[in-house]
Formats: C-alpha cells, sequence, structure tokens
C-alpha cells in the first residue's frame, strides 16, 4: 500500500486496472487490486436472496404510485458516499436498500416509500459492555422515536474478535441481533446481544460493532460505529 498526494487528484475510490485507489486517516493511498473470494456462505444466501426477491417486488408487487413515492424519496435524500459527501440513488435503490436489512433481521417489508424526508433521526447508540465469550450489552435512549413504535428496531452488527492494534477496520461485520420498538413499553437500555464470534476473556482483543436504525416507515439510518476492547 502506497500513500501519495496528487495536483491532479481530489479524491478517488474505486478500481481501475490493476490498482485500487481508497483513503484513511494518513490520506489517500494506492494499493494491487486483490480479486475476493465468494465462500457463498449462508449470511451471503440470505443477503443475495432478499436483493432478488426485493428487484422482483419492484416490478411486479409494487403498484407505479408506490414506485413514484420511493422515486420522490430518492430526490429528497441523498446517502454519502465513502467521502462523506451526499450522493443521489434511485429510487429502486432505496427501497432495496431500507428493506434488505429489515428481511435479514425477520421485520416486515416495507412497499410504501417513506413520507418524511431524511434518514431516521436516532441518538448514536454505543457499546455498554462485553463479557466473553459472546454477551454484548447495547446502551441507546429509549426516547428515540424507533425505540416507541412497533416495527422500528436497531440493527446489530459485529466483527471478528481483532488485535487492538487494528484503528481501522471497515468490515466484514455479520449480523448479531435487533432491539425491537414497541409503541406500548420501550426496550430497557442497555439491552443484551449475543455476538456471532467468540471473544477470549485473557487475550487482548477488540470487538467493533457497527448499529443502525430501521424506522417503522422503512427509513434506514447511516452506521453508528463503536469498539470496545477487552479484557
Amino acid at each position: 500500500m502506497a500513500l501519495f498526494k496528487s495536483g491532479i487528484i481530489a479524491s478517488a475510490s474505486g478500481s481501475a486496472g490493476g490498482y485500487t485507489f481508497s483513503h484513511n486517516r494518513g490520506g489517500m493511498y494506492i494499493r494491487n487490486r486483490s480479486i475476493p473470494t465468494n465462500p457463498n456462505s449462508g449470511f451471503q444466501q440470505v443477503i443475495r436472496a432478499a436483493l432478488v426477491s426485493l428487484t422482483s417486488k419492484w416490478g411486479e408487487v409494487l403498484t407505479e404510485a408506490q414506485r413514484d413515492a420511493w422515486t420522490v424519496y430518492a430526490d429528497q435524500v441523498l446517502i454519502p458516499n465513502s467521502f462523506g459527501d451526499p450522493r443521489a440513488i434511485s429510487g429502486i435503490a432505496h427501497y432495496v436498500r431500507c428493506n434488505v436489512s429489515r428481511i435479514q433481521a425477520g421485520l416486515t417489508r416495507v412497499d410504501n416509500a417513506p413520507t418524511i424526508f431524511n434518514l431516521g433521526d436516532v441518538t448514536q447508540p454505543t457499546i455498554a459492555g462485553l463479557t466473553p465469550p459472546a454477551a454484548l450489552t447495547v446502551a441507546f435512549d429509549n426516547t428515540d422515536d424507533w425505540a416507541n413504535e412497533d416495527g422500528g428496531a436497531l440493527l446489530v452488527y459485529v466483527a471478528p474478535p481483532r488485535p487492538q492494534s487494528v484503528n481501522f477496520f471497515k468490515g466484514p461485520y455479520r449480523y448479531a441481533g435487533m432491539i425491537e420498538g414497541d409503541g406500548s413499553i420501550p426496550p430497557t437500555s442497555p439491552a443484551a446481544i449475543t455476538t456471532p464470534f467468540a471473544y477470549s476473556a485473557t487475550t487482548a482483543q477488540r470487538c467493533n460493532v457497527t448499529i443502525r436504525c430501521s424506522r417503522a416507515d422503512g427509513r434506514l439510518s447511516g452506521n453508528f460505529q463503536d469498539r470496545l476492547d477487552i479484557p
């Protein structure tokens, strides 16, 4: 990996030829492009099946009025790119983005586009603790709207154990569980989540977590990231 400065390229992200361009805290860098493996795990199959199903439902189940409403939502709600700059995506991309996570978590699919034009306001959740090997607790504000509505949820994704020396981590993360909202009695913070990976009580490790909020109307927040060093 080579860090570089360029008087021509202000920012670059992605692959071209045999090289991949990206950036971290040190600045822009270039590395040789690698060909990812495709283990076709059960987790990947769930996501791929959801993508196929949602794409099909967009054309065969949703009405023209519903598709138009998702396009209106897409025109109003921009998504940050890898540099944090806002970018527009299509109506179908928003429909798929909002629903893939809900399907993975076992929540009800939302076909009607949100009529509130944002990603869903939420107070940033954090890791409250982790008791090895797999007992994670997540702290959140249960006065947030998602916690007080049926169909809202925090979706928690956990990374495999990492050395504490690793400060920059992009993934992969695996879905671990969710904290469901309730229109009558909101969930109590902190809430317990069982991680899909085993952590050691004696070896110095780092747990990286990313959390997203799915609102009952389908709005999906950006990623809230946190980490915890154990023991």
